[in-house]
């Protein structure tokens, strides 16, 4: 990334958080690459919230979104902002991928919103801890929470290959976050975390 394209970021920032209702209280950006985790993720609004969180700590995101977001005009800006095209028919290009930019000695944080933005969603999916666990990443938790409009990143965590102790750990610190709707949240829990894997 360009050094002006930094500055300007940041100062976008800087901006934002002084306009904005919302109050970003935080703990420190990573010093290495970490899964991104989006959560309570209710709202498409989150995807500006942690826009401003990553600016404002000089975080370099990248996020997936599926290949027809960066068809045409929008590619560019999409891949500016972060974002990686996933091919649904060969997921596993995305693991590479990251191991790759990660081998590169790139630090930048991958937003993973395993919960969605669907109604009727009751658990988690999966995908962050299998990549956490693939590329040995950690995961930062980040969060939003409307009763109290606060946003930011709680503590980074090394995954240990205990889903069910991994998993107490993450819904222990998003007990108290509701997300920008409340109503909509979903209790960070996967379908089966005796093996991790089911969606």
């Amino acid at each position: 990334m360009l050094y002006s394209d930094v500055v300007l970021r940041r100062l976008v920032s800087r901006a934002f958080w002084f306009l904005s209702p919302w109050k970003l209280s935080t703990q420190p950006a990573p010093d290495r690459p970490t899964i991104l985790i989006g959560a309570p993720h209710t709202s498409n609004w989150d995807f500006i919230l942690m826009l401003g969180i990553a600016w404002r700590l000089g975080i370099d995101v990248r996020w997936l979104g599926k290949n027809s977001l960066f068809a045409g005009w929008r590619g560019p800006i999409m891949r500016g902002l972060g974002g990686m095209p996933v091919d649904r028919a060969n997921p596993t290009s995305v693991v590479t991928d990251v191991v790759r930019q990660v081998h590169a000695g790139k630090v930048f944080g991958l937003v993973v919103t395993p919960d969605g933005t669907r109604s009727g969603h009751t658990h988690w999916k999966s995908g962050f801890y299998r990549i956490a666990r693939e590329t040995g990443m950690p995961v930062t938790l980040g969060y939003v929470d409307r009763p109290t409009m606060t946003t930011g990143l709680g503590p980074t965590i090394e995954l240990t290959g205990d889903v069910k102790a991994d998993m107490d750990r993450i819904r222990a610190f998003y007990s108290d976050k509701s997300g920008f709707h409340p109503e909509k949240r979903v209790e960070p829990r996967l379908r089966d975390e005796s093996s991790g894997l089911g969606e």
